[in-house]
């Protein structure tokens, strides 16, 4: 039977947001500090074939999104692949896929609340990271409207700032298309790996199915706003990879702490670093604001079907907001920043969330054509494409995610085996 709305107990969410709106919501989740960090990373691990593992993260993304789409008009309610899975796969499935979002997305907070406090104040980065933290709880907590006014801001400071990068390189006399070309040192292993990396900067437009419940007419406007939102973020990131390679090489990017500032430094640019510095504060903000937009309303879910703490799911009768889910996963995620060195957590939360879009394809399968179900090479393509990146990742976020997995389907074992004594 289907679950599209809350029950009566639990008051739905205003829908406020327009398409325009829900593109700057997964733009400022995508374009953000995914792209100042993970460039580097990923060239460790596929070498010359890093443009081939971009293009590998975005295929998997684009069936991703695809089928994200398709389930998020036909459920359009606060919780994403949680209430796909629950609706289509059965109760056990949707509660894996939103365990899986919320722990991975609440370490990749403390992440980039950690990445805000680094290059803002290096030497103070737990405290900054905290304050952030405190400062966007409160502006998610004023309503979804102020987010993504504010998310809108973000994406136009940092789409300028990495255009600036893109121009300084591509026009300097360092820039060299021959950096481009393919090696002999890759290997099917490294490009998975760097998909897998790289897919963590893709992951974003997750937050405009997560935000179903305040989309207006979300059969029309989600399935146009997602791959709108992945579209502009693959042009930008292929230009911004592209710019990079051509003026450090595999070679360069691969050993680069800040590849784009390195790389602006490299092209004769040096008076751009300070600017790449205060762009990738701004995008890691960006993306920290979304990401607790999208956790806190999973939470939500979650908590309406008593999975967590059934507090979680009070509404604010003014502002329309999840508000007892919004100030505890901000508590949660400050704890970790001040507490936690989280630098590994890309991988981690890369692993959390293929096993979140794995679900979403399988549920876009169940679709029939009259539910809008999207061809069927997207979600076979997606679902097989997630399990074979989140397996390509590093041994240790391999060993972590699954640990973490098996934790939560054993404390879901448990909840039934108690409810069923009861």
């Amino acid at each position: 039977m289907s679950r599209p709305a809350p029950p009566d107990d639990a008051p739905e969410l205003r829908r406020r947001l327009g398409v325009s709106d829900a593109v700057t919501i997964g733009l400022g989740a995508m374009i953000g500090a995914g792209i100042f960090a993970a460039l580097g990373p990923a060239a460790r691990a596929a070498g010359t074939g890093l443009l081939l593992g971009l293009a590998v993260a975005a295929v998997v993304a684009y069936c991703n999104a695809t089928s994200s789409a398709r389930l998020a008009a036909r459920y359009p309610a606060s919780g994403g692949t949680y209430v796909y899975g629950r609706e289509r796969l059965g109760d056990f499935w949707g509660y894996l896929a939103g365990w899986a979002f919320v722990i991975g997305k609440t370490a990749s907070c403390a992440a980039m609340a950690l990445t805000v406090g680094s290059y803002v104040w290096p030497g103070q980065a737990h405290a900054v990271a905290v304050a952030a933290v405190v400062a966007l709880t409160a502006v998610n907590y004023g309503g979804v409207q102020k987010s993504a006014w504010l998310t809108r801001w973000i994406v136009a400071v940092v789409l300028a700032v990495l255009a600036a990068v893109v121009v300084a390189a591509l026009s300097s006399a360092e820039a060299d298309a021959a950096r481009l070309g393919i090696g002999g040192d890759v290997t099917p292993g490294g490009i998975l790996q760097a998909a897998g990396l790289l897919f963590f900067a893709f992951a974003g437009y997750a937050r405009i199915a997560t935000l179903g419940e305040e989309v207006r007419d979300p059969a029309r406007t989600i399935p146009r706003a997602v791959p709108i939102a992945l579209g502009i973020t693959l042009a930008v990131y292929a230009l911004v990879s592209v710019s990079v390679l051509a003026v450090l090489g595999p070679g360069g990017l691969a050993a680069a702490s800040a590849p784009l500032a390195d790389a602006v430094r490299a092209a004769g640019a040096s008076w751009l670093v300070p600017v790449v510095r205060a762009g990738a504060a701004v995008a890691a903000l960006g993306s920290l604001l979304a990401l607790i937009l999208g956790v806190s309303r999973t939470t939500l879910a979650m908590a309406r079907d008593r999975h967590l703490p059934h507090v979680l799911a009070a509404v604010h009768p003014r502002f329309g907001v999840p508000h007892h889910a919004e100030p505890a996963v901000g508590a949660v995620v400050a704890v970790l920043a001040a507490t936690a060195d989280v630098r590994g957590a890309i991988g981690f939360s890369s692993f959390g969330v293929l096993v979140y879009y794995a679900v979403a394809n399988a549920s876009a399968w169940t679709l029939t054509a009259g539910e809008g179900r999207p061809p069927r090479i997207v979600p076979v393509l997606g679902l097989a494409g997630c399990l074979v990146l989140a397996f390509a990742l590093p041994v240790a976020s391999v060993v972590t995610g699954g640990a973490v997995l098996a934790a939560g389907a054993a404390a879901y074992g448990v909840r039934r085996l108690v409810a069923a004594r009861r």
